[in-house]
């Protein structure tokens, strides 16, 4: 994300999440002109040792902190900061922050001004159970076969509500006066995520899981090519391109004799022809590698 208004200007932010959805958070708000600052324990975020590089992009412009929060004077040096912080972030158990003295009872005490967003594994009682990406995508149906998923999708969903979180704890504040707390839970992100895939439109028999002959991925002569005339006006194109006979502009984007129409057409052409003619018929479609 990159845009010339920096609605988070002058908007404090001090973060103590860990790994990526609390990371990849901040990096929205430091796009939108918060300023940052990341605590680690004295081990490092995990992050770190698994992907330096990563790390190092979610972290561009964020200042950085090393404190052991299990210890007095790391407690003691973190609350020193608080009074001049907009939002804590946090991405601990809920018991692990009352053992901190970081609960919401006990900040909105001490700094009413304060907001904290929570990223959790799952909301309230549930928030205690162990989990990470993998689990919460698997409860929603994403995870499919023996494969592992190919992006993290929770952790990344959860980043997005983090950052939302954040934009609404800013609103909140500027009509009440007062901070305000908003928990995220990581298998919310990946339950809405999934929605598609609970509403069928992504299973075999959904538009967008293989029923519908214009959104396909179809083999070619040196590749593969990802195919997505979903609406009538770019399944006609498509129809039109591949020399495929239409009585009706929707159901016949439905026959398996429309799908192997339109899988013989791509077979035959490589992937510089599909291009072409992608850009010549204005046809969302992009060719592959094998």
């Amino acid at each position: 994300m990159s845009t010339s208004a920096k609605p988070l200007r002058g908007v404090r932010v001090l973060t103590l999440a860990l790994n990526l959805p609390g990371p990849a958070a901040v990096m929205r708000l430091v796009d939108m002109g918060a300023q940052c600052t990341k605590i680690n324990p004295p081990a490092g975020d995990p992050m770190q040792h698994y992907t330096p590089q990563g790390y190092d992009l979610l972290h561009k412009g964020v200042k950085s902190k090393t404190l052991d929060l299990k210890t007095a004077e790391g407690q003691a040096a973190m609350h020193k900061l608080l009074p001049e912080i907009d939002v804590l972030i946090t991405s601990f158990r809920p018991s692990a922050l009352t053992k901190l003295g970081l609960s919401w009872k006990s900040l909105h005490k001490n700094y009413p001004a304060l907001s904290l967003i929570e990223v959790v594994g799952a909301p309230g009682a549930l928030a205690e159970i162990p989990g990470h990406d993998l689990t919460y995508q698997a409860e929603v149906g994403l995870v499919n076969g023996m494969d592992l998923p190919p992006s993290l999708f929770a952790d990344m969903g959860g980043a997005l509500m983090a950052s939302e979180a954040t934009l609404k704890a800013v609103l909140c504040f500027k009509t009440s006066g007062k901070g305000s707390r908003y928990e995220v839970a990581l298998s919310d992100a990946a339950a809405w995520l999934a929605l598609p895939r609970q509403l069928r439109m992504t299973t075999p028999e959904g538009s967008v899981g293989g029923a519908h002959a214009g959104y396909q991925i179809y083999g070619c002569k040196n590749g593969r090519v990802a195919v997505a005339a979903l609406e009538p006006h770019f399944a006609t194109r498509l129809c039109e391109a591949a020399g495929v006979a239409q009585t009706h502009p929707i159901n016949d984007l439905f026959k398996k004799s429309t799908r192997q129409a339109m899988a013989s057409f791509f077979a035959g052409r490589t992937r510089v022809q599909i291009d072409k003619l992608a850009a010549a018929k204005d046809i969302p479609m992009m060719s592959l590698p094998r």
